[in-house]
This record gives structure tokens, sequence and C-alpha cells, in this order.
């Protein structure tokens, strides 16, 4: 490698010079950012909803929280083959349609009677998500004048932090109150109400350059680029051996009934939108790379931590620092990425959000088997739980490690370039 992505393919980015730029960047940014916010309730339904959804279904834990590995796995191989396929679709179009399937899917999956019917129907209604995620990224992105462009990227990916501290707690009591049915329908509503709002606010003409074969191959082949979407990967599979099984631990373990559950995740993601908050004020002077170093260590306190949460106010203290970086760090990884290579930025962010629900499988699945073995060795309550974190920290110690690695490769090809 010659030299830095940053300092090699900057000069090939797209100039961000459309018909009226400002106007069309302030109404992007929020119906985007809305967008993710629904993506983000849909993604994280399953978790909130899980202990009606197995009690409805009559299937244990463990197998109702391979849905979330499921609908990952399809994200992960969706996110590059779909930006593949769909890259000169204009993107007002392409992301409206793309808040309209979800929409479909998640009414139809609220109708499936049976945890087979709901698992393929779950599947292919999360492939909307694998569209969205990097493609709205990619066009504020394009959007946004180069010196804004970090903080236009993170703007929008605010919208998962909403749904953490909105979202994930209205599921948890909808669907300990009403059942698991009713929060799939309102994500269902919501998405409806995303798909025109960006079809309303999006200018005609939004379309990011589309990746040929050479660049995709020159993304797919460049190892700092890789290591940096890797760091995701593993960032995400150690969030997840833990995130998945929230609300049976808090039920079983703390004794935490709906409100209790309710009011932890409203914790969990006020404080996960205060950490998206202040990245997106503060990642351009910081620097992205430095970014999640901190975020990245931020969630691993909380897994070396997790023993002391042994009851409801102890475990709001644990969580919160794992609440400020969670959505934080993947929001700077796409800042990461988009500054690192602007004229790949399709590209790397389809595969960074593959990595994302790479993790997230790996993650829920990995969690799962542990949780199954438990469970067949006869274990009960903190038992069934009692090893996720380490293995969630295990996981996040070699994101942090290859992260460190990638900042200074990119900090000494840079000084040679």
């Amino acid at each position: 490698m010659d030299d830095a992505p940053g300092a090699r393919l900057s000069a090939d980015a797209p100039a961000a010079s459309h018909v009226e730029p400002i106007d069309a960047l302030r109404g992007a940014r929020w119906a985007l950012l809305f967008g993710n916010f629904v993506i983000g309730c849909g993604v994280m339904v399953i978790a909130g909803s899980l202990n009606d959804l197995t009690r409805s279904l009559q299937v244990s834990v463990a197998l109702g929280g391979q849905l979330i590995a499921i609908a990952a796995v399809m994200m992960c191989l969706g996110a590059p083959l779909l930006a593949a396929a769909v890259g000169r679709v204009d993107r007002r179009r392409l992301l409206a349609f793309t808040l309209a399937w979800y929409a479909v899917g998640h009414a139809v999956s609220a109708l499936m009677p049976s945890y087979a019917a709901l698992a393929p129907v779950r599947a292919f209604c999360m492939l909307g998500a694998a569209v969205f995620t990097p493609q709205a990224a990619a066009a504020i992105g394009w959007l946004a004048p180069p010196a804004q462009r970090g903080r236009a990227i993170t703007f929008v990916f605010l919208g998962w932090s909403v749904a953490s501290v909105f979202g994930m707690p209205l599921h948890s009591y909808i669907g300990e109150a009403l059942g698991w049915r009713w929060a799939f329908g309102l994500v269902a509503l919501l998405a409806a109400g995303g798909a025109v709002w960006v079809w309303v606010v999006m200018p005609d003409g939004v379309r990011p350059p589309a990746m040929n074969l050479r660049a995709w191959r020159e993304v797919l082949t460049h190892p700092l680029l890789m290591a940096i979407v890797a760091v995701t990967a593993l960032f995400g599979a150690g969030q997840f051996t833990v995130f998945t099984y929230f609300a049976p631990y808090y039920k079983q373990v703390l004794g935490a009934g709906p409100t209790q559950i309710s009011l932890l995740f409203a914790w969990f993601g006020a404080f996960g939108l205060i950490g998206n908050v202040l990245l997106s004020r503060h990642v351009d002077r910081i620097g992205a790379a430095r970014a999640v170093t901190l975020l990245l260590g931020a969630v691993a306190l909380t897994m070396l931590i997790w023993p002391l949460g042994t009851g409801y106010l102890s475990m709001a203290c644990v969580l919160l620092p794992w609440a400020l970086g969670m959505f934080a760090a993947n929001s700077a990884q796409q800042a990461r990425l988009g500054q690192a290579a602007p004229a790949l930025a399709p590209a790397l962010m389809a595969l960074n959000t593959s990595a994302i629900y790479l993790g997230q499988a790996v993650g829920a699945a990995g969690g799962g088997a542990l949780v199954a073995a438990q469970e067949a060795a006869g274990a009960s309550g903190s038992g069934l739980y009692g090893g996720l974190h380490w293995v969630g920290l295990g996981w996040l110690l070699a994101a942090l490690a290859l992260s460190r690695w990638a900042e200074n490769r990119m900090r000494r090809d840079s000084r040679h370039a």
C-alpha cells in the first residue's frame, strides 16, 4: 500500500454541489434520522418483547433470541450485495421504498401464528434495514460539504439512539402489557410514516457514484479499510452476546417487573442518545478513530464490572458506560470510514453495516448457545447468563486492539504519503 486511503482517495470524492444543497441537507438529515429511528426500532423489537414472544410462541429464550441472529445474517449478507444491485437507483425512491418494505414486513410478521412462520418473514423483512442504513449514510455524505461530512453522517445515526430511548422501552412495555404483536404493529406504522417523510423531503437526483467491480475489489483487498470494518463486527459480537438477553436477564435475575424493565431500557437508551449527541458535536474535532477507541473502552468497562449489577439501581450504574458508547461507537465508525475514503463511501458503508449485523448474528447466536448449554446443564436464574459478559469482554478487547492497530497504521501511512 503506497499511501493512506484518506490521502489517495479523497481526491476522487464526488463534489457535494447540487441543486439547493443547504435546503436539501436540512430536510434530508431529519428524515433520514427518523428513518434510522424506525430501522433501530425494528431491529430491537425482538429484544424488547422477547419475554412475551417466547411465552406466546411457546419457545425457549435461547431459540427466541435466534430471531435476532437470523435477521442479522440476512442483513449482513444483504447490505453489500444489495448495495451493488441498487447503486444507480435514485436515493429518494430507494430509501422511501425500503421503509415501505419494512412497514409491510413488520405488519405481516405480527400476523404469524408460529415461530416457524415468523422466522422467514422476519428475515426477508430485515433486508430493508440492510439497504436503508448504509444508503442513508452514503446519501447524506454525498449531500454534505466535505467539512461537515462527519457530523452529517453521525447526525442521521442519532436515530438509532433515539430508538433506544423511546423505541426499546416502548417495545418492552407493549410486549409485557399487550403482547409482542402490538409492538411489531407499532414498527409497521412508524415505517409507513417514515417512507412518506423521505419521499416528501428528499431531493431527486441523489445518486452517489455507483461502485464498479474495480472499486469493490479495491475495498475488499485494502487491509486497512477492511481492518476498520472488522472492528465493527467484533464490537457488535461483544455487545449482542449480552444485549440480546437483557429482558429475560432483568426479569429472571434482578426480579424486575414490566415497568422496571422498561425503565432500565429507557435509562440505557437515554445515555445512548447523549453519547451520540456528544459525538456528533465533537467528532470532527477529536477525530473519529480516537473517538472509537474511547467508546469501545467504555463498553468494555461495563462488561468488566457487570457482576456488580446485583440490583435494579446498581445495574443502572453498571450500564452507564456501555450506554454512552453503544450507538456512538457505530456512528464514529461510519464517520471514520467516510473520511478515510470518501470515493468508496457507498461500498464502505454497506460493508460496515454488514459488519454490524454480522457481529449481532455472532453475538446473539453465541450467547444463545451458551444459555442453552447452561440450561441443559440444569442451571437457572443468574447461572443461565453468568458467562455472557466475559465472552462479550473478549470480543471487545479484540476490537480495541485492532482499532488501535488501524489508527496507528493510518497515521504512519499519512506521514509517508
